[in-house]
């Protein structure tokens, strides 16, 4: 049966799958402005891809899984591998790379999207949940045209982002800070403050087109 456009609207809004609204099922998991970058070589910049283990099943990763594209579809769930870190009703996808130190910042391509969410999340969040709903997730969202931050399902606007191309992401562990940045400018338009006491993992909610990670890249100076 199809579903109403006003139904759809709101599963969206909340962070969820239209095609995965079946009954839960609750398990933990085991587990232009010129900048100049360097290369890992160089230094240990975080460098990491898309974790396939992961991904929702409404989501593809392409670009030696350095990007993800939403299929409003999506694979059958049964032919998609079982096990406890996928996330079964979300469209959500995690890096392969866990932070538990340091300072991190990595870009996005996001003008072929208008829904998603970015940031960092605890890497044993429960995968029955949405980033940005719980509080072992801190994100920054984009739907109806409008920027926001989100954790714990507390949303605060963020103004005066307009819609970039590209946007950045600054972590930093030991402040408990993570920042959207404006590559553009090379300056952050927005932080969350929490207190990070696990690893955490680089998180990805994508509801619409498609998003592309850049890492290994050195964080623009300036950034405070």
């Amino acid at each position: 049966m199809a579903m109403p456009v006003g139904a759809a609207r709101l599963c969206r809004l909340a962070g969820r799958t239209v095609t995965s609204l079946s009954a839960r099922h609750r398990r933990s998991v085991s587990l232009p402005q010129r900048r100049s970058y360097a290369s890992t070589s160089a230094r240990n910049y975080l460098q990491f891809r898309l974790d396939e283990r992961t991904a929702h099943s409404s989501l593809d990763l392409f670009k030696k899984d350095t990007g993800v594209i939403y299929r409003i579809l999506g694979l059958d769930p049964s032919h998609v591998q079982d096990n406890p870190q996928r996330f079964k009703d979300w469209a959500v996808v995690f890096g392969d790379e866990k932070i538990s130190s340091g300072r991190h910042y990595w870009e996005v391509t996001v003008k072929k999207s208008q829904e998603f969410r970015l940031g960092v999340a605890e890497a044993l969040m429960c995968r029955d949940e949405c980033v940005g709903t719980n509080s072992s997730s801190w994100v920054f969202g984009y739907s109806q045209r409008k920027w926001f931050a989100m954790t714990n399902k507390k949303i605060v606007p963020v103004t005066l982002v307009g819609k970039p191309d590209r946007v950045g992401i600054l972590v930093d562990y030991e402040m408990g800070l993570v920042g959207l940045v404006d590559v553009e400018k090379g300056k952050i338009i927005h932080t969350i403050r929490t207190q990070f006491k696990v690893p955490l993992c680089p998180a990805f909610g994508l509801w619409d087109g498609e998003l592309l990670t850049h890492t290994g890249l050195e964080e623009p100076e300036g950034l405070q």
